[in-house]
């Protein structure tokens, strides 16, 4: 890295760093069972996205499929959209719940540096925030007050970082929401339909005024959330396949990690091998055993 950078702190040799500079904090040991980021902006982005997958659950199964005049058509889209949406629910969930890859607190000590038995040369670098040794390609989040590895970006909607731990959640959360909102879009399209064919009074148990606000709704919730998250997915994914974060395009630093095949990143993010438990957002992915502190002479 550049000396140029502010962001790091470069400690060539442990002896730089003083005792007194970094003491590791106290074993907290809550926050190994669990990891929560007490955000305001966060948590209500999070409340947002719940109410809103709520409200189109509501609309779907009450306005549009339980008064349908076909049970089958009713049951096979009840079915799918349902499963969709407590799939990204649950993607949500693991996403904001899930360990980023944040950096230990407070290891920036002579005694740490020296078990990284370091070659002569080599560099390490300390985060003056968080007084942590960071490993490569590892970046400083101001709202979680962590370094993260491989950090990507701090996504308010999940709130919490999107890192190295917890990017297969995301872009599965991306991905489920934008299905549920194509699915919902048809399905408004033909209730539509089949108001305009037969009477208004027929095709819905709400008044007809009621049924077209709750659907227009529907359809203006659809269509931004289907733009939203699937150009959110596309992004993701170009990122993965490249093994290139949003925070290292945005700041155009220079690639100093083994170039590895798309196929193989994809497999780092969602697990090895390849399987359906990748459209799991229950299933942990396997990264193989990976020494985080890579450092480069």
């Amino acid at each position: 890295m550049r000396s140029s950078n502010r962001n790091r702190n470069i400690e060539r040799r442990a002896e730089y760093l003083q005792a007194d500079q970094c003491v590791p904090p106290p074993c907290d040991g809550s926050m190994d069972r669990i990891w929560f980021i007490k955000d305001g902006c966060g948590l209500a982005c999070v409340f947002v996205t719940w109410m809103l997958v709520f409200y189109a659950e509501f609309v779907v199964v009450f306005v549009m499929l339980i008064p349908g005049q076909h049970l089958m058509y009713s049951i096979i889209n009840g079915i799918i959209f349902n499963a969709l949406a407590f799939l990204a629910l649950a993607s949500h969930s693991r996403a904001m719940l899930t360990d980023p890859g944040a950096v230990p607190k407070g290891n920036a000590t002579k005694e740490f540096i020296e078990s990284l038995q370091l070659k002569p040369g080599q560099v390490v670098y300390k985060c003056p925030k968080c007084c942590s040794i960071k490993p490569e390609r590892a970046h400083h989040c101001s709202v979680c007050k962590r370094c993260i590895r491989k950090m990507d970006h701090h996504c308010p909607w999940v709130n919490n970082c999107v890192g190295e731990n917890n990017q297969k959640y995301f872009v599965l959360f991306t991905m489920y929401i934008a299905l549920i909102s194509l699915h919902a879009l048809t399905m408004v399209c033909f209730h539509f339909l089949y108001c305009f064919e037969e009477e208004w009074l027929k095709c819905s148990s709400f008044s007809p005024p009621s049924t077209v606000i709750l659907l227009i709704l529907l359809c203006f919730e659809g269509l931004l959330f289907l733009i939203f998250t699937a150009v959110m997915f596309g992004t993701q994914v170009h990122s993965i396949c490249s093994d290139e974060t949003g925070i290292e395009q945005l700041k155009k630093e220079e690639r100093r990690w083994a170039k590895k095949t798309k196929w193989m990143n994809l497999k780092a993010v969602f697990g090895h091998p390849f399987s359906v438990e990748w459209l799991s957002p229950f299933a942990t992915p396997d990264q193989g055993k990976v020494d985080p502190y890579q450092y480069v002479v």
